[in-house]
């Protein structure tokens, strides 16, 4: 049985302060450059080839392949590929590949095996939960109607429409009372825009994820801190997700956490409406700061938040002050927005598992790593319009990411059942539980063992 004592508890944060692991996953050791300057995805990239003995290739489990020409003819669109090259890219594989034919394609560019053990400890075993889970869903998808995302390509759109009308609407009304409900119309459209887009971010490459960078952040950016980071090693160190906004926000519990910790749902208020701009503004000062960053990561596409604003005077016939007023207060209540959803979306909660349960090496199965993390909410998950603004179906998008959200829900029967088999700690909630309890897990301190939970 794991340990249930202060001995565990005082080895657990002596680690931490050692930068040797953390107190909430001390099976995973503390990731190169995780404290070091702007942590940007960029620099998570470049810690992680650090750590994941690939060798300047892809490593996929304990082997090592060469994808270079294969990269152009990539699915999935070239862009996985270039970012992920020189990482352990084994989690991402396996959870975007559904079909076998990956696998077999591997066969052909591998180069040699790896020469050190794997830096992530999650497994894959072919009797496990999530391989067996995954096979069960890649026979149940044959049985779902083909035109189902066609429901999520409806709300995106019409969540982008009428961001567009209603803030030209913010620019060219007399009215106060109009301008104000067009201003906040937009704002809400604008965030669930950005939401939804998310949705083709994670799939191959496609013209609605160009929807997100609306907001001046950069899919590209997010396809890293989010698809790659966050949805593969959620609570973890390797989660830029969470390290990015520390030392401001701790959610991971520590005996260290500043005094303002009490504060922080007031600190988050303060500060997320300035996000979309600081992201913006951090990725363009990082092409003066980092070298090769604009010809290896600047892309035509980190403009594209500029269109909005010109979409604006060009419709509304308003001054163009005026039109970068408005737009201004249409981002700023957007990025708060998105935030807010974003940041009670089902993985800060005290009851969620974060916590490592013993020193000693152990091989989690990934898929039920995924389930210890998320928790899910039956008020968002009953209507596909509050699933594509709200990140609903949120377990099974985290454990299947490159599905449509529509697709989800016909997915339950057989993942309720697999859960079942392998006693997955599938959890339910409400988004009111979610808010508070993210608010409680920033005044944590003490880990709770696998074992008090269960």
């Amino acid at each position: 049985m794991a340990p249930n004592n202060s001995d565990y508890l005082e080895l657990a944060h002596k680690r931490a302060i050692e930068k040797k692991t953390h107190v909430s996953f001390p099976q995973l050791k503390y990731p190169s450059l995780r404290d070091e300057g702007l942590k940007d995805p960029v620099q998570w990239l470049k810690g992680k080839a650090m750590d994941d003995g690939a060798e300047g290739l892809w490593r996929v489990h304990d082997r090592l392949y060469d994808l270079t020409e294969f990269v152009q003819n990539h699915p999935g669109g070239a862009e996985w590929l270039e970012l992920t090259k020189g990482t352990d890219i084994t989690e991402a594989f396996e959870c975007h590949h559904i079909k076998t034919i990956a696998e077999k394609i591997l066969q052909n560019v591998y180069v040699r095996d790896a020469k050190t053990p794997r830096n992530s400890p999650f497994t894959f075993k072919e009797d496990g939960f999530f391989k067996t889970l995954k096979k069960n869903v890649r026979e149940e998808l044959e049985k779902i109607p083909k035109d189902t995302p066609k429901y999520t390509d409806m709300i995106t759109d019409g969540l982008l429409i009428t961001c567009l009308l209603t803030s030209a609407l913010s620019c060219s009304a007399t009215n106060y009372w109009l301008v104000m409900a067009s201003y906040i119309v937009a704002s809400v459209s604008l965030a669930g825009s950005v939401v939804a887009s998310h949705n083709y971010i994670h799939r191959r490459s496609n013209w609605r994820m160009y929807i997100f960078n609306l907001s001046l952040w950069s899919y590209r950016d997010f396809r890293v801190s989010h698809v790659l980071s966050h949805h593969l090693y959620p609570n973890t160190l390797m989660d830029l997700e969470i390290s990015a906004f520390e030392p401001l926000i701790k959610f991971n519990p520590r005996r260290d956490k500043p005094f303002y910790a009490k504060f922080t749902i007031l600190v988050e208020f303060l500060t997320f409406p300035l996000f979309f701009i600081y992201n913006f503004i951090r990725r363009f000062l990082l092409n003066f700061l980092c070298e090769g960053f604009f010809e290896n990561h600047y892309r035509w596409h980190d403009g594209v938040g500029f269109l909005l604003p010109a979409w604006m005077y060009l419709i509304s016939g308003a001054s163009l002050y005026d039109v970068f007023i408005m737009w201004l207060w249409i981002i700023c209540t957007g990025s708060l927005t998105f935030f807010t959803i974003g940041s009670n979306a089902a993985h800060h909660h005290p009851k969620i598992f974060k916590d490592g349960d013993q020193i000693s090496d152990v091989t989690p199965d990934w898929g039920m790593h995924e389930l210890e993390a998320v928790m899910d909410r039956p008020d968002i998950n009953d209507n596909h319009f509050k699933v594509m603004t709200l990140f609903g179906h949120h377990a099974l998008h985290h454990l299947f990411p490159t599905l449509d959200h529509a697709v989800l829900k016909y997915l339950y029967p057989v993942f309720l059942e697999n859960c079942k088999k392998f006693r997955a700690n599938f959890r339910l909630t409400s988004q009111l539980d979610l808010f508070l309890g993210q608010i409680k897990m920033t005044h944590k301190t003490e880990p709770a063992l696998l074992s008090e939970r269960k």
